[in-house]
């Protein structure tokens, strides 16, 4: 399994401003989607999202979103090395994704960025 970069997960009130001074540290636009009610923007190596706090609770269990080049490779080196994948692999609009949990409880998004922004 090839580790591509990390994205930082960050839950915030007001999407519009955040975007606003992340694109400016950045100096990235953001991509935005929207998925399950709750609105999102990539801008960088952050992806910010915004919406009903009972969807952002969900979210705010994974700890990251780990880019990888193969989201089946990845599935069974996790498995291998005795993490569970909870969820996936399923495509999503910027590729596919799963979502695993780490023998130590933490909970990681990893995502085939190959047919999506990285």
């Amino acid at each position: 399994m090839e580790i591509l970069g990390t994205t930082l997960r960050i839950c915030v009130a007001d999407l519009e401003s955040s975007v606003a001074f992340y694109e400016r540290l950045t100096g990235s636009p953001a991509l935005r989607f929207e998925r399950g009610g709750v609105s999102a923007a990539a801008v960088g190596c952050f992806l910010l999202m915004s919406g009903p706090e009972d969807e952002l609770n969900v979210l705010r269990r994974v700890t990251a979103t780990i880019a990888v080049r193969d989201v089946g490779e990845t599935a069974a080196a996790l498995d291998a090395a005795g993490a569970k994948v909870l969820a996936g692999p399923v495509d999503t609009p910027a590729g596919r994704n799963l979502i695993a949990v780490h023998p130590d409880g933490s909970v990681f998004e990893y995502a085939d960025r190959g047919a999506g922004p990285q």
